[in-house]
């Protein structure tokens, strides 16, 4: 607070020099800057009312913290206040480093159980297994303790030790373990191998320090053991990006030294910049797609917009999530920071795909995205056509994959995850991750397992059928249609069974991915799902065929 009030005096002594400076310079009312001056003095002064004589005490932090919070509702969601205590939230972030135990978890229930154990981490060289059940940590029961609470208590210093009592999911029996926290380093590249035994895999999921090295090295390794690749697929969907640096880094792997990858422009205009690459590249021939979807942003959008823009591969999958904005970090008084929009980026074509434009509120405060009639049209190298304001389009187009509502619910009820744990403690030893498959007799097992167990749901058309019965009730038309709302619902009754048998297919896939995850991790989990994923398939087919690769990366895109 001292810091802002004399930012304040500095501010308005330096305005009552130019003022009284002969006339040389003058402020109106509709300056900014004696705006701004006019209202930090406002500002200080309501406070200091309002501190000395509201009748009960006003916490100055709670206060001050809700008026930054006001400010920002103005911003874009990205610029934000970061007190000291989140300095480790912003420190992973562009680090992917943290102090911990390495292992995700999920309360179930009154207790909370480990879903995933990072390989090498603390947990791991401890023994701990997923479905292991959490019950005292440090000498106290952690029934009911809120998800959010176990996970603080989980991270912690480097060097520093938990007592945690396990229990085992099949057995009941309980063990102590002594864990030691280490420096937990989340991997920016969560699996590589082939597709098939041409296909070059790398999946990145997000853009912290190193990051472009780290794909590098993957990529330059698979090229070494695979001499006969066709084609590479760069999987940043998910990837919520991070350091653009990174992203440049990542371009330069498969494009060529001096070719320019973004630039960014802003309100200070000696930060604007383009970023080009500087490296010798790896392999600029070699067929490539990036795969996209709508969680795809901000760096990860950098590398799929500068592979579209130069025509260098393919972008395939969905449409990206459109985040345009560059994040610079202002060190504040007391160990605070702000992490604040200074910029746009621009893709090589001279495209922001800035989806939302948060410039522009309507009267209620909201925000809208940019409508079509406002979207520019830019070109490729190749001539092809592409546009700003909406993420990046991709080259071919694939439809999402959604689950069915009862995998779903077998999902969030976790009764895939515990039968996976069941099934782990029962079977020593299963075949490899990307051959490993569920047999008929083993999913009617499941089917068993399921008999006494709730997973009913109601289907959006039953949901909508309630929610007209609702209103015909209200409305006083409901006697009149009874019966024909009765039959229809009995018509639209689902038989979980059914539903069962109907989704086989994909409730499989679901079991056989989180059964690779118990005996080969999350690499395992990734390598069963490639078999049946669309976006890579088809990106595997395309760079097989050059035909077709080239053809899509001509002047025909629409």
């Amino acid at each position: 607070m001292r810091a802002f009030l004399n930012k304040r005096k500095k501010l308005l002594a330096a305005l009552l020099l130019l003022i009284t400076a002969g006339g040389l310079f003058a402020y109106n009312e509709s300056d900014r800057y004696f705006q701004i001056a006019k209202n930090l003095d406002i500002f200080a002064a309501f406070y200091r009312e309002l501190n000395t004589y509201y009748v009960d005490d006003l916490p100055p932090e709670k206060v001050m913290h809700r008026g930054i919070e006001a400010i920002l509702e103005e911003t874009d969601p990205f610029t934000d206040f970061v007190t000291e205590e989140n300095l480790d939230d912003l420190k992973f972030m562009a680090t992917g480093k943290y102090g911990g135990v390495g292992a995700s978890i999920n309360k179930n229930g009154e207790w909370t159980t480990i879903t995933d154990v990072y390989e090498g981490s603390p947990m791991d060289k401890a023994g701990v297994k997923p479905g292991d059940i959490i019950v005292t940590m440090d000498g106290k029961s952690v029934k009911d303790t809120p998800q959010e609470d176990i996970s603080k208590m989980l991270k912690g210093a480097p060097g520093t030790s938990l007592d945690i009592l396990f229990r085992n999911p099949v057995s009941g029996k309980e063990s102590p373990k002594k864990i030691i926290r280490e420096e937990i380093n989340v991997k920016p590249v969560s699996y590589s191998g082939l597709v098939g035994k041409d296909i070059a895999y790398i999946r990145m999921t997000q853009f912290t320090e190193n990051s472009g090295a780290m794909v590098r090295n993957a990529f330059q390794q698979l090229k070494q053991a695979t001499p006969g690749l066709k084609g590479v697929i760069l999987d940043l969907r998910g990837n919520p990006g991070g350091l653009l640096d990174e992203a440049v880094v990542v371009s330069n792997i498969f494009v060529d030294k001096n070719k320019l990858i973004v630039s960014t422009k802003g309100k200070v205009k000696n930060w604007d910049r383009n970023y080009e690459t500087s490296e010798t590249p790896l392999d600029i021939h070699i067929p490539l797609a990036v795969l996209t979807n709508h969680s795809s942003a901000s760096a990860a959008e950098i590398v799929a917009g500068a592979v579209q823009d130069l025509d260098r591969g393919l972008v395939i999958g969905q449409r990206s999530y459109g985040k345009g904005l560059v994040q610079t970090t202002r060190q504040l008084p007391y160990n605070t920071k702000l992490k604040v929009t200074t910029a746009k980026y621009y893709t090589p074509s001279g495209r922001c795909i800035q989806a939302i434009d948060y410039s522009h509120r309507n009267d209620d405060g909201s925000v809208d995205y940019v409508p079509d009639s406002l979207k520019k049209t830019f070109h490729t190298v190749n001539g092809r056509t592409v546009k700003d304001g909406g993420g990046i389009e991709p080259d071919t187009l694939v439809s999402p994959t959604y689950i069915s509502q009862v995998s779903a619910t077998l999902l969030r009820k976790q009764f895939i995850f515990d039968y996976a744990t069941s099934y782990y403690y029962s079977h020593p030893k299963v075949a490899p991750a990307a051959d490993f498959a569920l047999t008929d007799d083993e999913f009617a097992d499941f089917e068993r397992y399921l008999d006494n167990k709730d997973y009913s749901y109601k289907t959006r058309s039953e949901d909508a059928l309630e929610n007209f019965k609702n209103t015909a009730k209200r409305e006083k038309y409901y006697d009149a249609v009874s019966k024909e709302l009765e039959q229809l619902e009995q018509k639209m009754k689902h038989d979980k069974k059914q539903d069962l048998l109907k989704n086989k297919t994909e409730i499989k896939r679901l079991l056989e991915e989180e059964i690779t995850n118990r005996y080969y991790s999350q690499h395992g989990r990734i390598a069963k799902s490639l078999v049946w994923d669309r976006d890579v398939t088809t990106a595997a087919a395309m760079l097989r065929d050059p035909s077709v690769y080239k053809q899509a990366l001509s002047t025909s895109r629409k």
